[in-house]
């Protein structure tokens, strides 16, 4: 049956659609993996993923409905501003955000009444900054002030050029910190926080209108993940190609990180959200009454579920 629907798919027209990711993580790697090796067109979808700097950027284009579907982290700070945002998957359970610092500065303690760059406000790296200072008894603004300061490359510049003493890096961009000697203090997700992170978002107006369209998507996203963790060569080909770099210590870093950190049923995690709206209550009192399941819509992974599409991955992309 789904062998017949895709059949159907691919002798129609491809729609064209653009999907957007705001950073060079191996997190936003299902997208530019489904484009590259056809995945999206077996699904009947011309898609051209599309680079939105940082979190803030991401979650502005997308509340703007263009493009309509983006790999952020930020649904629940933005659906709780009034802005009808919605997950239907997601990758992100455990932020994979490694502190780094300056040289000079050695232990986490020593982040006190320093500069801290994140990529902008409402992002993974802020919210990842809310979690570990609380963990540091460290107030923000007070005892460590936050610099919003862009992606990857621009945070990487930003140290080195001395504007900020430490900040955060992902495995994907762990290596070329590393041999600009920032120091290696922690990795949040050894707290141990689950929380809900980058997943596929859109909007619950686009779902009303365009729900065929979500859903191949969604298809080529989790095929996405199955390819990735049963063809690791052409994985790092394609990380390369969006990630820019021929860094192959960077390259096998993030290819590590994706196989122990993405999950091949992306489902997103109440209980991550849950523990997002108690982060974010103090700035956002409107969080105190919200419920984790109104950020999210089950429904299409409960439908491939109930396709058998997931077993059809399994089978199709055999793993050791």
């Amino acid at each position: 049956m789904a062998l017949a629907a895709n059949a159907a798919a691919q002798s129609q027209p491809l729609k064209k659609i653009r999907i957007g990711y705001p950073s060079l993580s191996f997190r936003q790697s299902n997208v530019w993996v489904a484009r590259e090796v056809g995945l999206f067109t077996k699904y009947g979808l011309e898609v051209e993923p599309i680079f939105l700097r940082g979190g803030q950027m991401a979650t502005q284009a997308l509340v703007a409905g263009d493009p309509p579907i983006v790999n952020i982290g930020t649904v629940v700070q933005a659906s709780l501003q009034g802005y009808n945002l919605v997950l239907v998957a997601a990758v992100e359970t455990k932020y994979d955000q490694i502190v780094f610092a300056r040289k000079g500065i050695n232990k986490l303690e020593e982040l006190k009444g320093k500069k801290f760059g994140i990529s902008g406000y409402g992002s993974a790296t802020h919210n990842a900054a809310n979690i570990l200072f609380q963990h540091l008894n460290l107030e923000i603004n007070k005892d460590i002030v936050l610099v919003p300061t862009g992606p990857d490359a621009e945070r990487m510049g930003a140290m080195m050029a001395g504007r900020i003493d430490a900040t955060f890096f992902t495995s994907s961009a762990a290596a070329p910190a590393r041999k600009n000697g920032f120091n290696e203090l922690f990795s949040v997700a050894d707290l141990g926080v689950e929380v809900q992170g980058n997943g596929f978002a859109t909007s619950r107006g686009y779902i009303a209108s365009n729900r065929d369209t979500v859903k191949n998507a969604l298809k080529g996203f989790v095929e996405a993940i199955y390819f990735v963790y049963a063809n690791k060569k052409e994985a790092q080909r394609v990380f390369a190609k969006y990630m820019r770099t021929n860094d192959q210590e960077m390259l096998e870093d993030s290819y590590n990180g994706y196989i122990k950190w993405i999950p091949k049923k992306p489902y997103p995690t109440l209980k991550g959200i849950q523990y997002m709206l108690d982060l974010v209550a103090p700035q956002l009192p409107q969080a105190k009454n919200a419920k984790p399941e109104q950020f999210v819509d089950l429904s299409f992974l409960q439908e491939l579920e109930k396709e058998g599409f997931f077993n059809e991955m399994a089978k199709r992309y055999p793993t050791k």
